[in-house]
């Protein structure tokens, strides 16, 4: 840790030097958290972008970008600077303060969920007791962006666009919500280093499998990528709620999307795979540090998200709603009253004691 000695030298004894312990310094090391946090974080997400390109062009016979740097590793830094350098474009009749807010509140929520995420034991912003009703609160706010946007537009396509992904989330987030509700019934408590802590037995992801299912495809309709990204169909949307984006406000919607699934991806190491822990607790497995393993876990989830991309046509806006209130509904239902029945009567608990 820094050294505080000089600075209270400088300041002296008196208020300035209270001031400096109690308000500034923990100002400074949280400032210095975040920022370790969000510049990962920033990366991840712009290579992403193209680990995509990648991975879908080697499923399908191509080669993917190659030209710009060796192995094409620069071509997300010039896509960002192409979009950085182009003219953002207001259309003549939208509302511009809600238009300009809309990419502005969508990037802002994909980034304030890390403040909660733990990447190994006590190595998290804020470990608060809700923190998975705070993930759930701030996934569930995402959805007023793409209204914005769809409204703010005054455009009929971008406003189909908006209700399309406004349906789309709330229908999948009540999925996800049963789902989430499980893992607490076996953990009995909402922190998430708790939910970690709680799989050193057995990984979630076993004894809740339809479950852990459940929650990765309700993840591909929570963030609108194929097969359900109906909120974006090109074909009768124009490219949806986005269709009047241009420049850095198109860019600020692209990069809270891929956020948005590298956060889902972390969820689910969470919920699931154990978040930091390794396989199993044997050299040399538990000699590789937890955020690496946190990592892999997040880049499996990634590479799933990826490949059903590549492999699976764009559903039907009827068959979205039919698997998502008519399938996803009453099993993640079903499955939380079974495993309370579980817990309660046969004392089975692998998350703890009963």
């Amino acid at each position: 840790m820094v050294s505080q000695a000089p600075f209270m030298t400088f300041l002296g004894d008196g208020a300035l030097a209270l001031l400096w312990q109690d308000y500034a310094w923990p100002v400074i090391v949280i400032v210095a958290k975040i920022v370790l946090i969000l510049v990962p974080l920033l990366l991840g997400v712009a290579y992403l972008t193209l680990a995509e390109r990648k991975v879908i062009a080697a499923m399908q016979l191509r080669k993917g970008p190659n030209i710009v740097g060796p192995f094409g590793l620069l071509q997300p830094i010039a896509d960002g600077l192409k979009l950085l350098i182009k003219e953002t474009v207001l259309p003549t009749r939208a509302n511009k303060a809600v238009f300009i807010a809309a990419p502005m509140v969508t990037f802002s929520l994909s980034l304030a969920a890390w403040a909660v995420v733990p990447f190994d034991k006590g190595m998290v912003l804020a470990d608060i007791n809700v923190g998975i009703l705070y993930l759930f609160a701030i996934s569930s706010l995402g959805v007023y962006g793409f209204i914005m946007a769809g409204w703010s537009s005054n455009s009929r396509y971008a406003f189909l666009g908006a209700l399309r992904s406004a349906a789309q989330m709330v229908s999948y987030e009540v999925s996800i919500g049963f789902v989430i509700v499980t893992v607490l019934l076996l953990v009995g408590s909402l922190n998430l280093s708790a939910i970690v802590e709680a799989q050193r037995g057995v990984w979630f992801a076993l004894p809740l499998f339809p479950m852990f299912v459940i929650f990765v495809i309700s993840g591909l309709a929570e963030t609108s990528r194929l097969p359900f990204d109906l909120p974006e169909a090109e074909a009768e949307l124009v490219a949806g709620y986005n269709v009047e984006y241009s420049a850095m406000t198109f860019a600020l919607f692209f990069l809270g999307e891929y956020a948005n699934m590298i956060l889902m991806a972390a969820m689910t190491a969470i919920l699931f795979l154990g978040g930091w822990l390794p396989p199993a607790d044997i050299a040399p497995l538990n000699l590789v540090p937890g955020p690496v393993w946190f990592a892999l876990k997040i880049a499996s989830v990634l590479f799933v998200f990826l490949w059903v991309r590549a492999t699976f046509p764009r559903y039907r806006y009827d068959q979205l709603m039919r698997l998502g209130w008519k399938v996803f509904l009453p099993v993640s239902l079903g499955f939380v009253v079974l495993t309370a029945a579980v817990v309660v009567f046969a004392g089975w608990h692998p998350g703890g004691s009963a």
